[in-house]
């Protein structure tokens, strides 16, 4: 193969992938040395790199893949979500949402202590949207189910994946752009009107990417009120 052919295959490759293609999966794939397939990855990775590009590729999970660009985020959310119908949530399932997408995976038990409210009721609707779903058994007494974010999550969000999660800090910028309405907010059940998740989140854990850091009620409050802004039409 030619340089030319290996670049465009490669190319291909990382496209068709749906998970991360390792550097061994290319070069078995390419007929050729790893060597060869990681010079050709560095020349695909700079190409991509233009500011005329709206995609690169990217390194993660030991792989390569495709990615839209940060600086056109907000225009990828805007098309996906003008593809999905209105999504309203009540504010407890929002709040609840936020405390699995940040300590994911999460058992009821667990969610209920964060919360200070039993989340049973909550959960089902998650489940029922398609925006959580099981990921297996805690080993511990028991054997509670643990709950993740789904793909359908990442998709009324607008992200790759949990790597992009935003961070605290912009939870809290997309928290006060959704100040000043309540779309996509149903109404609150009478069952969830105690809720007191402020209070409750001061002893939370939030997770991203598998690393754990202590975070205070701002977390819940910010998150649920990030979630409130990304589902706004």
């Amino acid at each position: 193969m030619t340089p030319q052919d290996i670049q465009a295959a490669l190319e291909a490759i990382i496209y068709a992938a749906d998970e991360p293609a390792t550097l061994e999966q290319i070069a078995r794939a390419l007929g050729v040395e790893k060597t060869e397939a990681r010079a050709a990855l560095d020349l695909l990775v700079a190409a991509y790199q233009t500011d005329d590009r709206g995609i690169e590729v990217r390194k993660v999970a030991h792989g390569w893949k495709f990615y839209t660009k940060a600086q056109h985020h907000d225009a990828v959310r805007k098309f996906i979500k003008s593809l999905q119908p209105p999504l309203r949530l009540t504010m407890p399932a929002l709040e609840t949402l936020a405390v699995i997408a940040y300590k994911q995976p999460a058992t009821v038990p667990e969610i209920n202590e964060i919360r200070g409210v039993n989340v049973g009721g909550v959960i089902k609707t998650l489940l029922e949207k398609h925006l959580i779903t099981t990921a297996g058994r805690k080993p511990v007494i028991g054997r509670p189910i643990l709950y993740r974010t789904s793909r359908q999550f990442l998709m009324r969000f607008g992200l790759s994946d949990l790597e992009e999660l935003p961070s605290l800090k912009e939870f809290e910028q997309l928290a006060q752009a959704a100040l000043g309405s309540d779309e996509g907010i149903a109404p609150i059940e009478p069952d969830d009107a105690s809720a007191t998740t402020a209070e409750a989140a001061a002893s939370a854990t939030t997770t991203v990417s598998g690393e754990s850091t202590p975070e205070d009620s701002e977390a819940a409050r910010a998150a649920s009120a990030g979630a409130t802004s990304s589902d706004q039409s």
